[in-house]
Order: C-alpha cells, then sequence, then structure tokens
C-alpha cells in the first residue's frame, strides 16, 4: 500500500481534531435542535475509525487517502454550517435564513385544484407571488381534472392514508402539508383547526381570529412552498458523508471488529437520513407568517413561538436584542426589510412574555425597543462635553492599561465635532480623564452608533444626522470596521518613522484594534500592516517587540492573514522573538506559532525554523501560560511526522515524564496528549520506552482523570505492542487490574486501548505457561 506516514498522520490527526471539534460543540437550542444534533451524534461516531487507524502502524493507500481528504472537506463544511445554525439571532435564523420564492406551486397545484373550489382558488391565486404562479394560467383559472387524475389523486390522499402519507413525504414534496391541510378542513366540513398547543379546538369550531380563509390557505401554503434553506444545507452535508463513507472499504483495513460494526452502522444511519419536512416544522413557518402579518396576533401562536425558538424569558429576549444589535453591526448597519420584521416580532414576543409574566418590571425590558413618552437618554449615549446625544460618535485613546494577552489603551468617547474642536485648540490631552493623548487620531465607535441609532428607532426619536462621517466600507464595500483607513494610515506612518516611542505607540495600537473584532484584522491587513509588523519583530525595544509580535497573533485570527503573515517572511523572526525576546514576547510567539500551524502547510515551516527546542525551553521555564502556549503549539506541530522526529531529538520527552511525576503542576494533560502523538513514532516510542514511564502511566491509568486514563492507556498499548519486557514490567506494576477497570469504566477509545493491551497480557502469560510445560 502506497500512502506516506507523513500522509497519514496529517490526514488522520485533522480528521481526529474535526470530529473533537465538532463534537465538543455546545447544544443547539433553536428550531434546528433535532437535525443538528442527529448530525453531531453522527459525525462523532467516526471517531473510533481514525483514532484506531491513526494508532496503527498500518500504511493507507493513496486511494483511501484521497477519500480521507473528501471527508476532511465534507466535515469542514459540516462544521462550518453546525456552528452557523448555533449562533446568533435565533429570529434571524427562523425569518432570513431560508430560500426565497421557489417555483413550487406547481407540485401542490393539482391537489389543489382537486380539492378545492373554483371561486376560493381564483382568490387564492390572487395572493400568491407571481414567482410560485407556474403551471396556472393567465386568468387564474385552474385547469380541469381528468376523471382518471381525479380517482388516482382521491385515492392517494384518502382520509386513512392521510397521516401516513404526509409524515413520510421528504422535504422538496413538502407542499402536501397544505394539502393535508385543506383535506381535515374538508373532512370536518371545512371548519377551522385551531392551532392552540396542536390541538383541535371544540371539534373545529373556533376560527383564528380575523383570518379568512383565504388567508389561512395561503398562509399554509407560503410556510410550505418556501423550502427551509438551513435543512436544506443539512440534506447537503448529509448527502457528501454518506458519499464519502460509501468509497471506504472497510473491509480491508486493519480495524477492530468492533470498530468495523460501529462505522457500518453510523454509515447506515447517514443513508437512510432524509430531510423531512415535520408538521412542526411547518406549523412554525406558519406561526410565524401569522405573527408578522396580524398587527394584535393571537397569543397563543406567540407562545408557541415563544417556545419553539427558545425565547422564553425576559433573559433570553434581551440576549436575542444583543444578538441583533451584534448582526447589525457585522452587516454594516443594512438588513434592510428584514430587521424592522424582526425587531417587530421582538416587541410582540416581549409583550407575549410579559403578559405570561407579569410579575416582571417593565423597566426590565427596556433594551428591548420599549417605547416611552419622554425618553430619558442613557448617560452612555450621551457625549461628555456637550452632553447632548451623540451624533458621530468616535474614540479617542487616552492612555495604557496593562491586560493579561494584550496591551490595552484606555479609551474614552465623544461627539466627532466636539473633540475635534478641543483638538483644534491645541489640547493634548483628554477632556474627561485630563491624560494625556497616545496620539490624536479618532476612531469611528460604530458599535455605539449602531446602538444608538436603535435606541432613537424603538423610542420614537428622529435619527440623528450624519456630520462629516469619515466611516469607510471594506472588503468590497460590504463590511465595515470601527477603525477607518485614514486612522491606520497614521499608525503605519508612525510605524515606518525612526521614533521608537511613536512605534512603540503605534505597535500598541495595532495591537488592541487587532484583538477587538474580526473587521478590524481585515481592515489592518489590507492597509498593509503586517510587513511593518514583522519589520519590528527584530526591533531593539522588548516592548516594541511585544506590541508587533502580539498584534501579529492577533490578526492571525484571521484565516487570510496567516497567509499574509507567513508570506511576509515572519516565521524566523518570530522563532527569534520566541528565542531571545522578554518572557511575555515569548509566550505570544508561541501562541502565534500555533495559531500558524493551524495551516498543514506552516507546520513543515515552522518545524523547519528551529522553533520546536525553543518551544521545549519556554515549556521547560516559562509562566504556567508560558508553558501551555509552548506546549499546545508543539502538539499542534507533531501531528507533522517529520516533528514528531525534530521533538525528540531535541529532548522533549524526559520534561514530558517529570510533568507527569509533578501531578500539582498543572500540565499533566498536555504532557500526556503529547506523549500520546510522539508514541506514534518510532523514535518517541524508544525514547519514551527508555525513560522509564510505566509506572507513572499505570498510575495514572489508575487514578488519572477520564482523558488522561485514555492518553496514558494509547502510551503504554505504542509501548508495550512489540516490546515483551515493557509488557511484563507493566504487569509487574499492576496494569492488569487497571486496565480491567479502564476497560469498564473508562472512555471508547480508552475501553479499546485497555482490552488491546489485555490481550497482549494474555498473550504473554501463555507463551510463558507454555515454555514452563
Amino acid at each position: 500500500m502506497g500512502g506516506s506516514e507523513s500522509s497519514k498522520g496529517m490526514v488522520l490527526g485533522r480528521l481526529v481534531e474535526f470530529i473533537k471539534e465538532i463534537s465538543g460543540l455546545p447544544e443547539c437550542q433553536n428550531f434546528c435542535k433535532r437535525v443538528y444534533g442527529n448530525l453531531v451524534r453522527r459525525v462523532k461516531l467516526l471517531s473510533p475509525l481514525f483514532e484506531e487507524l491513526k494508532d496503527s502502524d498500518e500504511s493507507l493507500s493513496d486511494e483511501l487517502l484521497e477519500s480521507f481528504e473528501s471527508l476532511l472537506v465534507a466535515l469542514d463544511s459540516a462544521k462550518t454550517l453546525l456552528k452557523s445554525v448555533n449562533q446568533g439571532s435565533k429570529l434571524y435564523q427562523a425569518i432570513v435564513k431560508r430560500s426565497k420564492e421557489r417555483c413550487l406551486f406547481y407540485v401542490v397545484k393539482p391537489f389543489i385544484e382537486f380539492l378545492m373550489p373554483q371561486k376560493h382558488f381564483e382568490r387564492v391565486v390572487k395572493l400568491i407571488p407571481v414567482t410560485h404562479r407556474r403551471g396556472l394560467d393567465n386568468t387564474g383559472k385552474k385547469p380541469s381534472t381528468s376523471s382518471d387524475e381525479k380517482e388516482r389523486l382521491n385515492h392517494h390522499l384518502s382520509l386513512k392514508q392521510k397521516k401516513k402519507n404526509v409524515s413520510n413525504i421528504p422535504m422538496r414534496w413538502s407542499p402536501l402539508g397544505v394539502v393535508d391541510r385543506w383535506l381535515r378542513n374538508k373532512a370536518k366540513n371545512e371548519a377551522k383547526v385551531c392551532m392552540r398547543e396542536g390541538k383541535k379546538a371544540e371539534k373545529g369550531k373556533e376560527k383564528l381570529r380575523g383570518v379568512s380563509k383565504e388567508q389561512e390557505i395561503i398562509a399554509y401554503a407560503d410556510a410550505a412552498l418556501r423550502r427551509n434553506d438551513i435543512a436544506d444545507k443539512f440534506q447537503q452535508v448529509t448527502e457528501k458523508i454518506e458519499a464519502v463513507l460509501s468509497e471506504i472499504p472497510y473491509y480491508k483495513l486493519e480495524i477492530s471488529e468492533e470498530v468495523r460494526e460501529q462505522i457500518e452502522l453510523v454509515h447506515a444511519q447517514f443513508k437512510r437520513a432524509k430531510a423531512q419536512t415535520e408538521f412542526a416544522d411547518i406549523q412554525l413557518d406558519m406561526d410565524m407568517a401569522m405573527a408578522q402579518k396580524e398587527k394584535d396576533p393571537d397569543p397563543a401562536i406567540l407562545k408557541r413561538l415563544s417556545e419553539k425558538l427558545h425565547l422564553r424569558t425576559i433573559n433570553d429576549l434581551r440576549k436575542e436584542s444583543s444578538e441583533l444589535h451584534e448582526l447589525l453591526i457585522t452587516n454594516g448597519g443594512e438588513l434592510g426589510e428584514s430587521f424592522e420584521m424582526i425587531t417587530s416580532l421582538l416587541s410582540k414576543l416581549r409583550d407575549c412574555v410579559l403578559t405570561e409574566n407579569p410579575e416582571v418590571d417593565t423597566s426590565e425590558c427596556e433594551k428591548l425597543t420599549i417605547k416611552h413618552r419622554s425618553p430619558v437618554i442613557p448617560d452612555d449615549f450621551r457625549c461628555p462635553i456637550s452632553l447632548e446625544l451623540m451624533k458621530d460618535p468616535v474614540i479617542v485613546s487616552t492612555g495604557q492599561v496593562q491586560s493579561d494577552i494584550v496591551f490595552v489603551h484606555g479609551t474614552a468617547t465623544y461627539e466627532r465635532s466636539c473633540i475635534q474642536k478641543w483638538l483644534d485648540a491645541g489640547h493634548k490631552t483628554c477632556p474627561k480623564t485630563q491624560q494625556t493623548l497616545v496620539h490624536t487620531a479618532l476612531t469611528p465607535n460604530y458599535v455605539l452608533k449602531s446602538l444608538i441609532a436603535l435606541w432613537c428607532e424603538s423610542n420614537g426619536i428622529e435619527l440623528p444626522k450624519k456630520q462629516g462621517s469619515c466611516r469607510t466600507k471594506k472588503c468590497g464595500g460590504s463590511s465595515h470596521s470601527d477603525c477607518d483607513r485614514t486612522a491606520i494610515s497614521a499608525l503605519l506612518d508612525k510605524l515606518a518613522s525612526n521614533n521608537i516611542e511613536q512605534q512603540r505607540a503605534a505597535a500598541g495600537e495595532l495591537r488592541l484594534l487587532a484583538k477587538r473584532n474580526a473587521d478590524n484584522r481585515v481592515c489592518i491587513a489590507e492597509a498593509g500592516a503586517i510587513p511593518p509588523l514583522v519589520d519590528l519583530l527584530s526591533s531593539s525595544d522588548p516592548r516594541t517587540q511585544e506590541h508587533a509580535v502580539t498584534a501579529l497573533l492577533n490578526l492571525s485570527i484571521n484565516e487570510s492573514n496567516k497567509g499574509t503573515i507567513v508570506n511576509a517572511g515572519a516565521i524566523p523572526d518570530i522563532v527569534d522573538v520566541l528565542k531571545k525576546g522578554s518572557m511575555e514576547a515569548r509566550e505570544n510567539a508561541a501562541a502565534t506559532l500555533f495559531s500558524l500551524s493551524v495551516l498543514d502547510e506552516n507546520k513543515v515551516q515552522i518545524g523547519a525554523a528551529g522553533a520546536i527546542p525553543a518551544l521545549i525551553k519556554l515549556l521547560c521555564e516559562g509562566t504556567p501560560r508560558g508553558k501551555k502556549d509552548a506546549a499546545t503549539a508543539i502538539f499542534n506541530l507533531s501531528i507533522y511526522q517529520g516533528n514528531k522526529a525534530r521533538a525528540v531529538k531535541a529532548g522533549i520527552v524526559g520534561p514530558l515524564i517529570q510533568f507527569l511525576k509533578d501531578a500539582g503542576g498543572g500540565m499533566v494533560d498536555e504532557a500526556l496528549a503529547i506523549l500520546a502523538i510522539l508514541a506514534s513514532h518510532h523514535e518517541g516510542r524508544v525514547a519514551i520506552g527508555q525513560a522509564g514511564p510505566i509506572p507513572i502511566l499505570v498510575e495514572v491509568i489508575r487514578t488519572g482523570s477520564p482523558r488522561n486514563r485514555e492518553n496514558a492507556a494509547a502510551v503504554l498499548w505504542s509501548l508495550c505492542t512489540g516490546d515483551p519486557l515493557l509488557l511484563k514490567l507493566a504487569k509487574e506494576h499492576g496494569a492488569e487490574a487497571a486496565l480491567q477497570e479502564l476497560s469498564e469504566n473508562g472512555t471508547d477509545r480508552a475501553k479499546r486501548k485497555a482490552g488491546s493491551i489485555l490481550e497482549l497480557l494474555q498473550r504473554i502469560e501463555g507463551d510463558d505457561n507454555l515454555r514452563n510445560s
């Protein structure tokens, strides 16, 4: 078989990491909960296959590696989708994130033609969007239906079979839900079926308030005809994963029978998984449509929405409001009509929650678009100079405050025109704090500006007029940052100057801006700040060097910036900082290397630049945070096979064993994780075996945390496979009893490793008995 060991290690390592990331995602608390949970659960069950292959010495064919790489792409899509549906505004997810005006009316047309009287049909057609009228003539009249077709439809939609038919219909046939609804109405003498708590109210006699027959029909039709874009994406991801799993020849792999059975079961689950529009989803769409269209919706509808979207309390609504504000800021204040729809619905849900909980003080909801006759302007919205509502708030840097990782400048916000007059008068201090300003660049505060605009809208106040805004569009004009090009250009000029004080201040400011938000990272990189920051890594001023390396660390959070930083030749300079810089600079250099090493191609370059010996030195002598930064970087770099040998040759095994012995040092988790990955390499196994780890490994298996017991068992299995002496030594130290307990109560991987070692122990015991007989 032809796959190289390095390719195998990288691909399997990435697969394991992807699955861990997906498995560690938080539980979904919106209308996607079921399909979200199913996908996470199925992906999690793939983990044993790749962990077992990763720990084995089996070579993988190029064809199999190619299949695994395709699976990586599919899992990456799954991770992106899962994160997107579990973050941000729940109302935005439910209202906006769906494909619009799908021309599916032709699917349901024959059924509506057959079941609906002509007079209702003509009135309904007028309410249907033009793009949904496919298959109808220009007059809106329904074509005649043949007797054969009537008989077929009547049979297909028999009352006895309707429930079974609809519940098993794939999503693309979900318009039949409309027919199911109409059929039930028809069977009940066309009475309205109340949706309150999903039960029929008084045998269908209660009517939905203020809703005509045609409006109800078209609301259901609209809900059914709009195919849910999120569910469609889940279906696509499921199909991708299933297609890749179909290509993997499990019978050719040297894996345990237990793992093979589990993977075949998971594959079968993916194969059977079909996107379905359940009645609850149609009900959600219907409720959303009615809640938006009606000025005074039925409280039962709002209550169902509150439950379905997990917006049950004032705190839930406050969080939703914050998410909407963040979404608005992310989209540059441009959500169009959708934002009005969402805020209107949020207000209705707030009233519903207050009705359900009358003991809640109305003041608790002031931030949820409650209107006041004479609203009091919040202090944070007033300019400290004029005490008026700010129209164009800007930030000035007032001084420096030491933070945990980033060197933070103190800031104050003012109305642009007021602070500009202050500066034009020759003042160099902050009017509020009297501290000397770091520089006179004014940074627009778009977060506060958006909140002020929202507050004005919700309180019926005219929006502040723009006055000379210097807001600059980025990324093709669609994204906005809280720093404009003028301010960044001024900072870049200072970076390029020969004045050390200016360089230090500018690097520190960029460090802060890059930490603040994602848009800033894009903005700063596009302005060309990365090359001069890389140059400052060689600065003779320790503080400037710290600012530069930490600014690059913050910028590297953006995936595109990683490549820009590496292409600017930063890796050798970062390694130099790691070797010779101050302790803070070395720690942040280690964190930067970890961030850059997320890309596999960078792992090779970082290892070749001599980073691993320097990381090991930091691992031994750094602060607790520095040790953890170094350990995470070493672990990530060691996924590449060549770096495992570099780490072993640099003497990493000794310090790792020492960390295991010093349980109070807080590094046991990291040490075992690195040992587990090094033990898959021949040189790593030899070095670990020579360090005498058996007693401490057995002790960890006996008393450690579940994850540490798992990693300790993995290391012990790697050491004992093919080495009878170490196996006997493990038995002498009581490994058998500890492994027996682990095989019963450990994690899935720990159980497999423990079982494999116990089999080796039984085999060697049998061999000894034969020799003695």
